[in-house]
């Protein structure tokens, strides 16, 4: 590596988690009052959900909005970066004051998920007896379980019934579970490019990606939270195969094409500018994620199926009573719009697919706000 690809910020000891005693930042925490069941077998003692709020809450509840967050997003949904929040809000222009989820009006709860590195209950965090971190012995969790975790958190909170669930990616495939599960409690429901079920193509992806964190010599199966250095080359290899994933190919060459990095020649030793692209990025999520919660998650996400023990995909999809509107991106090749179609054909309370247009591939339901806030203006009946 030539001095122009020096890291120029030093890696943490084992982990960009946040862990106990570092500034809580906007977190506020809810720990459930018994263990968890889990949907793999056996439960999971001593759970705790880190959540930010913003607004406030109607006394009956009826205007609290859950939006769930995607593989590598947390609570901090908007606000600025500063001590406790490594990154600014990852949807800064969907919620505040004035926008789509405007929180004059609406009471807006964001968790961080089951299993997540960013306050909850994840693999970097102690184990109830406090002796050591859970690292590899972290039980295997699905996203029913990861909503189950919310729904205590929604009981805790008062809250009977959400006016809207909203996610995109990961965080969708937690607020389709939240709307088969619980209809009751699920007054309206946006999908964001996401699926039904994960596909043989994204477990194949996450696959590639798993590896790389394991085959890190300082993986140590999982039980390096106390010990050391991290897998920090594996998650930053990870995060590269990914994001090549969550952009288009016609935006990957619009914006770099073969051009090198600056003054780097890439005969000898430099990098075009789209590997340093993908570096930038390795780079941000080795500072502020945990390898093992990406293990945990992106297994998660492959056992994503809604339809499982519930009669296959399209029984399970008519249990959903919410009014709801399934969005896809045009370009996305990683969640590809069929999978949006087939929710949108199966939801009952679903009309024609919404295609959100965007030369950002995957990401673009992140990136896309005005489009997303149409959407969400829409199913809140809000000009």
């Amino acid at each position: 590596m030539t001095a122009s690809h020096a890291d120029p910020l030093p890696l943490p000891p084992a982990s960009g988690a946040w862990r106990e005693g570092d500034p809580p930042g906007r977190r506020q925490w809810h720990s459930l009052r018994r263990p968890l069941p889990l949907e793999a077998g056996g439960e999971l003692p001593g759970v705790r959900l880190a959540f930010e709020t913003w607004g406030r809450p109607a006394p009956d509840g009826s205007n609290a909005v859950l939006v769930l967050h995607a593989l590598t997003g947390d609570s901090h949904v908007t606000g600025p970066a500063g001590p406790g929040h490594p990154t600014p809000g990852w949807w800064e222009g969907l919620v505040g004051p004035g926008r789509a989820l405007d929180t004059d009006r609406w009471f807006v709860v964001a968790p961080n998920v089951l299993g997540g590195c960013q306050g909850s209950t994840g693999p970097a965090s102690p184990r109830p007896d406090g002796a050591r971190s859970w690292g590899g012995a972290f039980p295997f969790v699905t996203q029913r379980d990861q909503v189950a975790a919310e729904r205590d958190l929604a009981d805790a909170l008062g809250i009977d019934r959400w006016a809207l669930v909203v996610g995109g990616s990961m965080g969708g495939m937690r607020a389709l579970e939240w709307a088969v599960s619980y209809p009751e409690r699920t007054g309206s429901l946006l999908l964001l490019a996401t699926a039904a079920a994960a596909s043989a193509e994204q477990i194949a992806w996450a696959s590639v990606q798993l590896h790389a964190i394991r085959s890190d010599p300082h993986w140590r199966g999982g039980d390096y939270h106390d010990t050391g250095p991290g897998p920090h080359a594996g998650l930053g290899l990870a995060r590269r195969l990914a994001h090549v994933t969550y952009r288009s190919e016609a935006e990957l060459q619009l914006r770099f094409g073969r051009a090198p990095q600056g003054t780097e020649h890439p005969w000898h030793g430099g990098r075009y500018q789209v590997e340093s692209y993908l570096d930038h990025h390795s780079d941000k999520l080795v500072r502020r994620f945990d390898a093992a919660s990406y293990v945990v998650l992106a297994e998660a996400m492959n056992a994503h199926d809604a339809g499982r023990a519930r009669g296959g995909v399209r029984t399970a999809l008519r249990r959903v009573t919410a009014p709801t509107l399934v969005a896809g991106v045009d370009s996305d090749r990683l969640y590809p719009l069929a999978q949006q179609e087939e929710l949108a054909a199966g939801i009952p309370g679903s009309d024609r697919l919404r295609v959100i247009e965007s030369s950002c591939g995957h990401d673009g339901f992140l990136v896309e706000t005005e489009q997303v806030g149409g959407l969400v203006r829409e199913l809140l009946g809000v000009g």
